[in-house]
């Protein structure tokens, strides 16, 4: 009996042994992941691959020290994130860092959280440009890279730049954040990306029927008014392309709104056919425009008298250019440049024409223009562009938001387009009548463009993120029906070199963590109270005979044998 009151004790001591272990061991788990710090919105930066080879940011998980500018000559920051202020940007460092293929953790850049400043004048215009201009060069030197590690974009705020400012102070110290110093650590707990299988792209038209004559049998001639709707930029969660393309779409909408008031009323009613279309897979040379145009019938594609594409026109002062790929001796060409030109001389703009012929032979287009032009159809597109931007660039990047677009130049450029193409279908070329002046019913709605304005420069329009039912081209297709009829929508999947992967933001969670001399430290201090704790107890309630019993060693059992 009294054995096995022994045998007991000594397995209650035991269990209270393992269990103060355990305890030892969850209080040393917890000891490095002790504070967070904050958490924040993150976006990726995008990855996708053109004809097999990858280019952007590889990775999208993250668990790495922190570290800014200010770190050390000669440090390892093959486990380090760099967290970089846009206002802060070396770019001639980044491009050096990415071509060299250096070790690093991976990027963090801090975006001002809006692109403006206050109280205006030339000095903060002047650093408006330059920010703008540093980040479009970052843009192309990411969007143009195979980076084989995490880069994320964040917008600035207080609490993120409290830790950037200590994270500063220890760098600048020289005691810049490992496992052995502490620190901050950054953290994206995300799957790694998959490709995006069979991408989306959905175009949108809708048509006005001009009016026919009693007994007319032949069809009437159709202009096309067209803008691409979809973006690309580094961040596919932040790229909402106020000015590329989202001023062109506003200025189709509300000339598609101006003209259906015109057509609602036989007596105003043209003699020419509207249709007007919203294409996707505009920076992909234009693919969703390719595969609009091949699904016309003959007679609508015969019919086409001209068709104009409006791209970019929300952030120019004084001058428009019209691109064509015919030759500017063209009959047509002539009589569109024509139209054009005497309208913005009366609005006291300017309007020049570029001429660049297409190659058959090389698939690629600069301009939305060029796929009617393959077809043979007269086209030209309309820019605040002089010259085309290369393939991925100028599609919607991060500088390209609302703070950057001009709503009355979009204005402005709504009166051409729409006062052009009136004098045209009404037949009043060189003629000094304003259809759609300021002061009637006719009037180019500022309320109806900023709206649209505004939607547009906080709507992602990135084409594989985009599904075909996805709410913002149900609500493109919605307000085009509202001035238009007939409104179809043709989903296609977006073929061509490109591949595109997932995961284009998360959070980030910022801990503050402390040093491994720390951990131990505290681990000894943990563990020399618990000992003396422990001894403690067993003393006084069984004496010390029994604590001296727990750590000897028992005798050997020796088997008997006959």
């Amino acid at each position: 009996m009294e054995a096995s009151k022994k045998s007991g004790g000594h397995r209650e001591m035991l269990e209270s042994m393992y269990s103060v272990i355990a305890l030892v061991f969850i209080l040393v788990a917890c000891v490095e992941l002790c504070d967070a710090a904050t958490a924040v919105d993150v976006y990726r930066l995008i990855q996708y691959d053109m004809s097999g080879s990858p280019f952007g940011s590889r990775f999208a998980a993250l668990n790495h020290h922190a570290a800014s500018l200010h770190f050390p000559p000669g440090a390892d920051l093959s486990r380090t994130v760099l967290i970089i202020p846009l206002r802060e940007l070396n770019i001639t460092f980044i491009r050096d860092y990415i071509n060299q293929k250096k070790p690093l953790g991976g990027l963090l850049f801090l975006l001002p959280e809006v692109f403006s400043f206050e109280n205006g004048g030339n000095k903060q215009i002047h650093e408006k440009e330059k920010m703008k201009n540093l980040l479009a060069q970052l843009e192309q030197l990411l969007i143009n890279a195979n980076i084989p590690y995490p880069v994320y974009f964040a917008f600035e705020n207080d609490e993120i730049d409290t830790v950037l400012a200590a994270i500063k102070r220890n760098d600048l110290i020289g005691q810049p954040a490992t496992a052995t110093t502490g620190g901050y650590k950054l953290v994206i707990s995300t799957p790694e990306p998959k490709k995006v299988a069979s991408p989306t792209i959905t175009n949108i038209q809708g048509w006005l029927s001009g009016l026919k004559a009693d007994g007319e049998a032949n069809q009437l001639p159709t202009i096309a008014i067209v803008a691409s709707y979809d973006t690309f930029g580094a961040a596919p969660a932040l790229s909402v392309g106020s000015d590329s393309n989202g001023s062109g779409v506003v200025a189709l909408l509300e000339v598609a709104r101006l003209f259906s008031l015109l057509y609602s009323n036989p007596k105003t009613r043209g003699r020419y056919n509207l249709l007007f279309g919203l294409t996707s897979g505009g920076p992909y040379n234009y693919n969703g425009t390719q595969k609009w145009l091949r699904s016309f019938d003959q007679r609508l594609h015969e019919s086409i008298d001209y068709a104009i594409c409006l791209n970019s026109i929300g952030s120019w002062d004084n001058e428009l250019w019209i691109h064509v790929s015919k030759p500017p001796e063209n009959a047509y060409i002539k009589q569109i440049f024509y139209g054009f030109s005497n309208v913005a001389e009366e609005l006291d703009l300017k309007v020049g024409m570029k001429h660049k012929k297409i190659n058959i032979s090389n698939p690629r287009v600069a301009w939305e223009h060029e796929q009617f032009s393959r077809l043979r159809v007269t086209a030209a597109t309309l820019s605040e562009f002089s010259v085309a931007p290369e393939l991925l660039e100028g599609t919607g990047g991060l500088f390209d938001n609302r703070q950057f677009v001009n709503e009355t130049a979009i204005i402005r450029g709504v009166k051409l387009v729409a006062e052009s193409l009136a004098r045209h279908i009404y037949g009043h070329q060189g003629k000094n009548v304003q259809i759609f002046a300021d002061d009637s019913s006719l009037a180019v709605n500022p309320a109806y463009v900023q709206s649209w304005l505004d939607l547009l420069s906080r709507t992602p329009r990135v084409a594989p993120f985009l599904s075909k039912n996805d709410p913002f081209v149900m609500a493109l297709k919605k307000e085009l029906a509202d001035h238009t009829d007939e409104v179809k929508m043709q989903h296609e999947i977006l073929e061509g070199i490109f591949t595109f992967y997932d995961s284009t933001s998360a959070r980030l969670n910022i801990y503050q963590v402390a040093s491994v001399t720390f951990d131990l430290l505290l681990l000894l201090v943990l563990g020399s109270y618990l000992i003396v704790l422990f001894s403690f107890l067993v003393i006084t309630t069984r004496g010390l005979d029994d604590l001296i019993s727990l750590f000897r060693r028992p005798p050997s059992r020796k088997v008997k044998t006959a």
